[in-house]
């Protein structure tokens, strides 16, 4: 078979690139020249820490992830099934039996929501139970086998820069990490790289915050400017009358020159608080007229622009960027629950693809590697899965399942019920006890475990 095309080209090598901007090892995608490397991570970090609107965004996406179901199952299709389920449940030991619980692990991978992306480096351990020397880590299982240890973050202002290929792959992350900000080099077989997006093979992924800058920018701003207002409003605008020569910049004495700076200082801290107090020059001209005069401009009232109404607008766009602007349904007065039923929707749909994006990785390189390293064959490897995360209306579930069961579209019986409790969220029905008097003589029980024997089960059969 052909392995070259007509033109002499190498089937199985790359000709194109991805087109990534980056030079060295660092990543240049972003146009706005404030926004580039350490200055990106300051107003990032600022957005974070101290904005409302997206703190709130932000500890809503993490805390409805946190309660996402996760298991690990065998793949759909395996040539061997017992095979399959002891490698899913080796797995699934593995990812409850790391120094981290599951659900902090999954905290440190969702940074990389407002980061763009998270590299977290995988840490093995041999399962040799309990240990007490400090370098072996403890573990619940002593069958030798290679388990992981932990998933442990690579803070994201600590990367220096990434190592590519020829081709633009990336094979390594250097880093510069407190305290000692040496540089580390992690190869890329060791890291879980978690990206918001891969688009030109980028592996600082994008921000989700990152197309609010504007209005967070502006928001502060106003605010900032909101504050000065308010505290000029209250305080009133100093005025102070001063004897002409002062004001002659080209003939004052230096003295006067001193005299004049001090009292623009005076004026400039002119603030109302628990402090507040002015000294002022008491002095009188030949004629008995005040040689100084100190007095407050009072405010001219309601200004022409409402600055709440502003903020709020930046706000609502803050949260409309991540598909989350049914945070501020109500805060207005405004919005149906229609429109919050529609929103919510669409801001599940987000929460999935992220999901999706997180098992992606987990299931093409965390999984296959440990898989490997137990001398296990990758042809059948286990899979990451969660749960539901869908809000269910359960009278509208319970009315519509009551209405199908009417017409006849549904027939009442055990996987109803069962699928039923499933979705309320209701507890499993326990078997019915089988009466005494019902077993014959001469029935042989089926064995305990068996299919057979939970649906003679369920039956209250014996």
């Amino acid at each position: 078979m052909a392995t070259t095309t007509r033109n002499g080209h190498d089937l199985y090598t790359e000709i194109g690139a991805s087109g990534l901007r980056q030079v060295g090892g660092f990543v240049r995608e972003e146009p706005l020249r404030e926004l580039q490397g350490p200055k990106w991570q300051h107003v990032l970090r600022e957005m974070v820490y101290n904005d409302p609107v997206i703190g709130a965004l932000l500890l809503a996406i993490e805390l409805l992830l946190r309660q996402v179901e996760w298991h690990v199952a065998p793949p759909d299709e395996a040539q061997d099934a017992a095979a399959a389920v002891e490698q899913a449940t080796f797995v699934e030991q593995c990812r409850e039996d790391m120094s981290a619980a599951w659900p902090d692990v999954l905290s440190e991978i969702l940074t990389f929501l407002p980061w763009g992306f998270s590299p977290l480096e995988v840490v093995y351990k041999v399962r040799r139970g309990d240990q007490t020397a400090p370098d072996r880590a403890s573990s619940k299982y002593n069958d030798g086998r290679i388990g992981w240890r932990k998933w442990a973050l690579r803070a994201q202002e600590s990367l220096f820069k990434w190592d590519f290929d020829d081709t633009g792959g990336v094979q390594a992350m250097e880093q510069l990490p407190a305290p000692d900000y040496s540089l580390r080099v992690i190869p890329i077989e060791r890291l879980l790289l978690f990206r918001t997006t891969t688009r030109k093979g980028n592996p600082e992924g994008a921000s989700i915050l990152r197309s609010c800058y504007t209005s967070w920018y502006y928001k502060t701003q106003i605010q900032r400017i909101e504050g000065i207002g308010i505290e000029r409003d209250l305080a009133g605008l100093p005025v102070g009358y001063v004897p002409p020569e002062l004001l002659d910049t080209a003939n004052r004495t230096a003295a006067q020159t001193d005299l004049f700076n001090a009292l623009c200082n005076v004026l400039r801290n002119v603030r109302r608080d628990e402090q507040e107090f002015l000294l002022w020059p008491l002095a009188y001209d030949a004629d008995g007229k005040e040689v100084y005069r100190f007095e407050l401009a009072s405010t001219g009232g309601r200004r022409q622009f409402d600055t709440d109404q502003i903020i709020a607008r930046y706000d609502q766009r803050i949260a409309l960027s991540v598909l989350a602007d049914f945070l501020l349904l109500g805060s207005r007065q405004v919005g149906s629950f229609a429109l919050a039923v529609d929103k919510t929707d669409l801001f599940t749909t987000a929460l999935k693809a992220w999901l999706d994006s997180i098992v992606g990785v987990v299931n093409r390189h965390a999984i296959p590697r440990l898989i490997r390293l137990n001398g296990w064959p990758v042809t059948q490897t286990p899979e990451l899965r969660y749960g539901s995360i869908d809000r269910v209306d359960v009278a509208g579930f319970a009315t519509a399942v009551s209405d199908l069961v009417k017409v006849g579209a549904l027939t009442p019986g055990p996987d109803l019920e069962a699928k039923v409790r499933e979705v309320m969220k209701l507890p499993a029905l326990p078997p019915e006890p089988a009466a005494a008097d019902e077993a014959p003589s001469d029935a042989t029980p089926e064995p305990a475990g068996t299919a057979a024997a939970a649906s003679a089960g369920y039956r209250g059969e014996a």
